[in-house]
């Protein structure tokens, strides 16, 4: 289950977030990034307004902090009844830090930020674990519009939570994400998504964060799979982005498409095929379940953000041996996305000879009754090595 993370500043935040149904509150200044802390009296009076309805999280203070400043300000928040302390790592002091901060990782719940736009090392991953850390976090250091997803793509996002779960960490995903992010990422099957600047007024991280929008967020991340087998308490217009549909829905379908996409793809079973990438293009149409009424937010569309995931996930896996082989695993992670119900999958390699060679496939989704599928849950099962 990925649990969401709203960042907020002071009580009347935290109650808009409690109310539409974070799991988390995160206590942060977002004037001071990275990691602005707040003052202790505004933490103090939030955790009381909060009163463990939900869990409570907030940050050390600037990722520049001496550890033995950044310890001392743990505590202090522990102290005050926050559960979780975050605190930043910068490239060249984070290994002399997770080791200066051993001791508190006894004590205080902590959460190391790790940043994807400065010189992330995900090597730490394992040192945090064995120093006795929760949790990991990826995060944004700057905030002038690039995401998360503009510094490190869904391959390198899967790697970083992959090795989080290796460890024993929590896995946590933040950096100017978007609802349109949300359906791309719950695929990889973080801990935690956090938000901040897409909540509030204008999606301006300095403004009041806007109940509209975390109910927006908030309906994008199913609450607990428990809900699955609940029809009393499920509501599949909100969990369609993650996913989940069931097969009895509506039957007219829209045709999504992907293009004339190249690719460098390690692929080929001669021996001068190896070592090297090659050109490689896909066009891919799709069929998917038309929604039962007309689109007006993420809850209701079907990216095709989600094609290309599938794509370089699979290519994150290594060399592929035959075409034939890559445009059926592509099937395969399309089609276990629950609104797929047909695809036609052209994969072409450019570079042998002057013209292309390749091949087409066409793939029908079985008829099966009242059963519900998680969206790429055959690429999620299946193994690096394959």
């Amino acid at each position: 289950m990925t649990l969401m993370l709203a960042s907020v500043v002071d009580t009347a935040e935290a109650g808009i977030a409690l109310i539409e149904g974070a799991d988390i509150l995160d206590l942060k200044d977002p004037t001071q990034p990275p990691l602005g802390a707040l003052d202790l009296a505004t933490v103090r009076a939030a955790v009381a307004a909060i009163g463990g309805r939900r869990l409570v999280s907030a940050v050390a203070g600037a990722p520049d902090l001496p550890p033995r400043e950044t310890a001392a300000a743990a505590e202090t928040l522990a102290a005050a009844g926050v559960g979780y302390v975050k605190v930043g790592l910068l490239p060249g002091t984070a290994k002399a830090a997770i080791e200066a901060l051993r001791p508190l990782a006894a004590k205080v719940k902590l959460v190391a930020v790790l940043f994807a736009d400065l010189s992330h090392d995900f090597s730490l991953l394992a040192a945090l674990g064995t120093a006795g850390f929760k949790g990991a976090m990826l995060d944004t250091a700057t905030k002038r519009g690039l995401r998360l997803l503009d510094h490190v793509d869904v391959a390198g996002l899967k790697t970083f939570v992959d090795l989080c779960h290796d460890a024993k960490l929590t896995a946590g995903l933040a950096g100017s994400l978007q609802p349109p992010d949300v359906s791309r990422l719950l695929p990889l099957n973080p801990d935690v998504l956090g938000f901040r600047g897409t909540l509030c007024v204008d999606h301006q991280r300095t403004q009041h964060i806007d109940a509209a929008q975390v109910k927006l967020v908030r309906a994008l991340i199913p609450r607990e799979a428990g809900e699955l087998d609940d029809e009393t308490k499920v509501d599949w217009r909100l969990l369609s982005a993650r996913g989940y549909s069931r097969d009895s829905e509506q039957k007219d379908t829209d045709k999504v498409f992907l293009h004339d996409l190249v690719l460098p793809v390690a692929i080929g079973a001669y021996d001068f095929e190896r070592g090297h990438t090659q050109r490689v293009r896909f066009n891919i149409d799709i069929d998917v379940r038309r929604a039962v009424h007309h689109a007006e937010d993420m809850r209701d569309v079907f990216s095709y953000d989600l094609i290309t995931d599938a794509i370089r996930l699979i290519l994150s896996r290594g060399h592929i041996d035959l075409v034939e082989t890559l445009a059926e695993r592509v099937a395969d992670a399309l089609l276990s996305q629950p609104r797929v119900v047909y695809v036609n999958i052209r994969v072409e390699k450019l570079d042998i000879l002057h013209g292309s060679v390749g091949i087409e496939i066409k793939r029908e989704r079985q008829a099966q009754s009242g059963v519900t599928r998680q969206l790429f849950a055959q690429l999620s099962a299946a193994s690096p090595g394959d």
